[in-house]
């Protein structure tokens, strides 16, 4: 389009902080007057199911990117709420193929642990160049994550990052509202023991098989059983960007989830069970601060930038862990799935 100019990929980054400065505030003050009702479900579609709290927060995002997203900068809105075949872009009106750029976000990743008041949940967004239907995960340049917090927590984290130009971090002071800084850095361990890690399961469909092919990687790495089975410590964060986090910050060594390849040997075909590319868009971030996210074959995630596509993946905190893991998960993979 004529009206585009070349865009400054770090005010781009920016951008996508302060729309998810706003879905944080929006959630705040929607949790002061409605409590409860979060857990209410809104919706079933045929991505995930939508609770009363991913409902508040739609109608924020749309007025935020009529008000704030720069019209020299078109852009096509990719995310869970809105189905594949819809189209949205800004400005209203265009064709996806007028835009310049493509933005699938989840608003609320974490849906469950937030609406419980449990635990964090993160709004997540990646950003690429428009390639249509060509558009994959590898094309994202921009990415933010910002966390939503539980009603009894004072800080929000939030990192973001420019493809090559590594981790912009800082955490927001609830009570004062201000920033400071963040030091995030994802673990240097070089192997498993006395530290976090584990395969999704959070669902009781396909539980056995995700634990039985764990415990055999386990197995494998020669630490099932040695003293005691104490060694590795599982936490099961039902949510891909707090996972994404845990390895960011160096909480976490490993993070997986094979749920697509199970169910599908399963025959069980629960894609609304699955992770799908928005909840994973921000992983550029955990890229840029050194850390590792790929298939769980080894290969660099490249799944459509779509809201229903399932995504397995593997996270890593750094190089030497995922050179470990790596060729035995692919062998039993082969074996069990």
């Amino acid at each position: 389009m004529s009206t585009t100019t070349t865009p400054n990929l770090d005010t781009a980054r920016k951008l996508l902080c302060a729309l998810q400065d706003h879905i944080r505030d929006t959630l705040v003050a929607a949790r002061a007057k409605r409590g409860a009702t979060f857990a209410r479900i809104a919706a079933v579609t045929a991505a995930d199911t939508i609770y009363e709290v991913d409902k508040i927060t739609e109608d924020a995002i749309f007025e935020w990117f009529e008000a704030h997203w720069p019209r020299k900068w078109p852009v096509q809105l990719v995310m869970e709420g809105i189905e594949d075949s819809e189209v949205v872009t800004f400005p209203r009106g265009l064709r996806a193929g007028q835009t310049l750029f493509r933005c699938i976000l989840d608003p609320i990743d974490g849906t469950r642990n937030l609406m419980y008041d449990k635990r964090s949940a993160w709004a997540i967004a990646g950003l690429a160049p428009q390639r249509g239907s060509k558009n994959t995960l590898g094309d994202i340049v921009v990415a933010a994550m910002t966390e939503l917090s539980t009603s009894k927590m004072w800080r929000s984290d939030q990192l973001s990052a420019v493809r090559g130009k590594g981790v912009v971090a800082r955490a927001f002071d609830l009570r004062e509202r201000r920033w400071s800084r963040l030091s995030p850095r994802p673990s240097r361990a070089t192997d498993f023991e006395h530290g976090f890690a584990s395969i999704s399961r959070f669902f009781p469909e396909g539980k056995g098989l995700l634990g039985t092919i764990e415990e055999a990687l386990w197995r494998e790495l020669g630490i099932l059983g040695k003293n005691g089975g104490q060694l590795v410590f599982d936490d099961q964060y039902i949510c891909s960007g707090g996972q994404m986090y845990e390895l960011l910050i160096g909480h976490d060594r490993m993070l997986g989830d094979l749920r697509p390849l199970v169910y599908a040997k399963l025959g069980l075909g629960s894609a609304t069970l699955c992770c799908h590319p928005y909840d994973v868009c921000a992983a550029l971030i955990l890229e840029e601060a050194g850390g590792v996210v790929e298939t769980p074959e080894g290969r660099p995630l490249r799944a459509p930038l779509d809201t229903t596509t399932p995504i397995a993946w593997m996270g890593y905190a750094n190089p030497t862990l995922a050179r470990k893991v790596r060729p035995i998960l692919k062998r039993l993979i082969k074996e069990y799935c």
